[in-house]
């Protein structure tokens, strides 16, 4: 047997396993490792390749790892599930990413950096505090219905439901009510402060991001999408070991950039009838409206039937300016 060159980590709270194979095939090293000793047992191998599945905390190992010199490859875990064998345990699940790392055809995940996933961390606060508030909406205005006080959708109806709780002479609610109400309506607002310093935060990095700033230059994309786009995707990079990336590529990848050019064609045709910086719904053109592609004028140019009970997917701004290219 000879020195060890693929490894398969199967990460956890406390104890790893370690399964290493050499250039063969052949088992050379299986093992559990503590969480304490990770980095000390890979100091002492020669530069590998470690296969990681993507789960909780395999972002914050794959970049001690590759500062020690290794090669790690992230992958999702429906991806390992295939070559798991027999039972489901700690070292089969080891075995079975060491396999899958070896794989020419396996699609891998990008290694997000700290400063992405502090930024992941930004989104992913906001939309549970926005879940958090609408919950709050909720249930305030099934209260208020059992008293017989309904209001409009969205934001300013229940606005309006705010400005009845506050009134103490309004003889509709009891006073053990208004109590209740009046404590849902302080979370309401204190939740909404939340996000609002969430979001300020979120609109000052995409001011000194020059990427988010090139990507908000696409109809319909703002600072939030714009930034979630860099924290999710690692654009421009290739999801598989070795193939270089295209030249000239810029920003977008050869699998955004048609995508987010045909978004562009549509809003310069008109096709598009969304108002700018509404989400609303906005009355869209009956015709020629069959479900049709046609190609004419200055590109593709997609039509959706008015019969049809679902609405086009596109609910994006419509905006008079030049392509920004890559």
């Amino acid at each position: 047997m000879g020195e060890v060159s693929t490894i398969g980590l199967d990460i956890a709270k406390s104890v790893f396993q370690v399964h290493g194979v050499d250039v063969d095939g052949a088992v050379v090293v299986r093992k559990r490792v503590s969480r304490a000793k990770v980095l000390e047992f890979f100091s002492t191998l020669p530069p590998c390749v470690v296969g990681i599945e993507a789960c909780p905390s395999a972002h914050h190992w794959s970049r001690w790892l590759q500062a020690l010199g290794h090669t790690v490859r992230l992958m999702p875990p429906s991806y390992v599930k295939a070559y798991l064998k027999r039972g489901k345990n700690n070292a089969n699940d080891a075995a079975a990413i060491c396999e899958v790392v070896t794989r020419p055809s396996m699609r891998f995940v990008p290694t997000k950096s700290e400063q992405q996933q502090s930024g992941l961390m930004l989104h992913r606060s906001r939309q549970l505090l926005v879940r958090q508030r609408t919950m709050l909406s909720n249930a305030i205005r099934g209260h208020m219905a059992e008293r017989g006080i309904i209001s409009a959708k969205g934001r300013n109806g229940t606005a309006e439901l705010f400005k009845v709780i506050a009134d103490e002479n309004d003889g509709r609610i009891p006073a053990s009510a208004r109590f209740s109400l009046d404590v849902l309506a302080r979370q309401y607002a204190a939740i909404a402060s939340e996000i609002g310093a969430i979001e300020k935060r979120i609109h000052a990095w995409h001011r000194s991001c020059e990427e988010s700033r090139r990507l908000e230059q696409i109809p319909g994309v703002g600072p939030i999408v714009a930034t979630a786009l860099i924290v999710e995707v690692v654009i421009g990079k290739s999801s598989r070991p070795g193939e270089a990336r295209r030249p000239g590529s810029g920003l977008f990848p050869s699998s955004i950039r048609p995508a987010a050019r045909n978004v562009w064609v549509e809003s310069q045709n008109r096709e598009i009838g969304i108002c700018d910086g509404c989400s609303s719904r906005a009355p869209w053109p009956l015709s020629d409206m069959r479900g049709s592609m046609a190609s004419g004028g200055s590109g593709l140019r997609i039509s959706w039937s008015a019969g049809r009970s679902r609405s086009p997917p596109w609910r994006l701004p419509i905006r008079s300016r030049a392509w920004p290219g890559p």
